[in-house]
């Protein structure tokens, strides 16, 4: 009797499934739109803030809104802690659709895109450690280069004109994602300094209010939207970050289809308010967030004090080695059989792409050092720095490999019967194979149509006159 026959695992990086890759097409879509957008505000912000900084600090700091309601709040603020509640709100219902239906479902599977996203934050706080151990610098910016920002990443891909097969961007989103969580509770945990034990409360108790509605079924945005803003204005009275109110509301949402949904209702409004955080609230954030010095002085401060140091290396070389490593000794331990299409320096160019940080960076380093405006502006030009070096070594790299990264994606795409479904999901398919064959049949018959057609033209004109 012969032994039972192993059971093969499927390849990382291998070929997603149809709706998942359809879905990851469409967030990432918006999300590149959103990313340029992103580059092109940082880029205003840059240019104003080093042309006419005396206007740029007078818009940024001007103040506005019901000092009653403890809501009388400068541009920058309104910006970072009310327009960025938006973003985390996406990062919220991406995070329970990962976990009720993408890549985190299965924890087999889920283990190494966590592993990576944990050891990609790990590093970076551990280089900035060490570089300012040496260095005699402050330790409170550890966490800033720790974050992935999704949009830039995916704006330098647009840029450079990489085709990135959809496994290596799904990973890439996947990441982000985790990321994204991890972050939001290092803004929880370690800058959240006096809290409000009474507005805690009641946005505890209107996030319930918010729960049980969604689980009566209730409908209406002029039901949820008052109630999200109350919601999000009792989070930012009680001293905890007013962000983790759009997370928390994200994740109530339900991220689960059922049989008679083309989409569930947290993809539903996700598909309504990503272009919103991604077109208008990131970029605005960038616009009043991105505006610090470039002259000489300050690039060189950034190279030598030990505090924008750290936020340098850790980006562009612990972001790398974090992401890299853990992706790869979890691989290894887990006997991972890497995607025969693709080599281990793919998954370490996506690595070094990560080492793009900048909208969550650039808020974790004004919370870091709100006590310090000088050295907030030079932690911001780290973060812009860092990630620049990030984009270019990861532009570099993944231009070296992007013709086969091509022809993946031309493979990927390929659709000859012209049904919408890609024929790489269809090749098992008897049915494909007989449509598939009546095509070339149909394509055959008219080549030899035409033919007898050119012969008897050839024929009348050797013809007798």
């Amino acid at each position: 009797m012969s032994a039972p026959s192993k059971i093969r695992r499927p390849p990382f990086l291998g070929r997603l499934s149809l709706p998942e890759r359809n879905f990851v097409a469409d967030a990432l879509r918006t999300e590149t739109v959103g990313g340029v957008l992103l580059l092109a505000a940082a880029v205003v912000a840059l240019i104003w803030a080093n042309t006419l900084g005396g206007s740029y600090a007078a818009v940024r700091d001007f103040h506005f809104g019901p000092a009653a309601l403890g809501l009388d709040l400068s541009v920058q603020h309104w910006a970072a802690n009310g327009l960025l509640a938006l973003f985390f709100f996406v990062a919220g219902i991406e995070l329970k659709r990962e976990l009720v239906a993408g890549e985190l479902r299965d924890p087999k599977a889920a283990a190494l895109p966590v592993i990576a996203a944990i050891c990609g934050m790990a590093m970076p706080a551990a280089v900035y450690a060490v570089v300012n151990g040496i260095g005699g610098g402050s330790l409170q910016g550890w966490a800033v280069p720790t974050a992935t920002d999704i949009a830039f990443a995916l704006a330098v891909l647009a840029v450079i004109g990489t085709s990135l097969p959809a496994s290596l961007r799904a990973f890439l989103l996947t990441l982000a994602v985790v990321d994204d969580l991890f972050a939001i509770l290092i803004i929880a945990v370690f800058f959240t300094s006096q809290i409000n034990f009474l507005a805690l409360g009641c946005a505890v108790v209107g996030l319930l209010i918010f729960y049980l509605l969604l689980r009566k079924g209730v409908r209406g945005w002029y039901v949820y939207v008052p109630l999200a803003l109350v919601i999000w204005a009792l989070m930012e009275n009680s001293g905890v970050h007013a962000t983790i109110a759009g997370v928390a509301m994200g994740l109530m949402l339900r991220c689960r289809r059922r049989d008679s949904e083309d989409r569930s209702p947290g993809e539903h409004i996700e598909h309504l308010v990503r272009p919103l955080s991604a077109g208008l609230a990131v970029p605005l954030f960038a616009l009043f967030s991105a505006g610090v010095s470039v002259s000489g002085e300050a690039v060189h401060e950034v190279f030598t004090r030990p505090e924008t140091l750290g936020v340098v290396l850790g980006l562009v070389v612990g972001k790398a080695l974090g992401v890299f490593g853990g992706t790869w000794a979890t691989a290894r331990f887990t006997k991972a059989e890497l995607n025969p299409d693709l080599k281990w320096p793919d998954v370490f160019a996506v690595a070094t792409l990560a080492g793009i940080g900048f909208t969550v960076s650039l808020l974790i380093g004004e919370l870091a050092f709100a006590g310090d405006p000088a050295l907030a502006a030079e932690i911001k030009a780290a973060v812009l720095i860092g990630s620049l070096l990030a984009a270019v070594c990861a532009a570099v790299l993944l231009k070296l490999r992007n013709d086969k990264y091509r022809t993946l994606c031309a493979d990927e795409e390929r659709d000859e019967d012209q049904d919408g479904i890609p024929d790489i999901y269809e090749r098992d398919k008897p049915e494909y194979h007989l449509r598939m064959a009546a095509i070339h049949e149909a394509k055959a018959a008219e080549h030899r149509r035409l033919a007898e057609v050119a012969a008897g033209r050839h024929a009348e004109d050797d013809g007798p006159a």
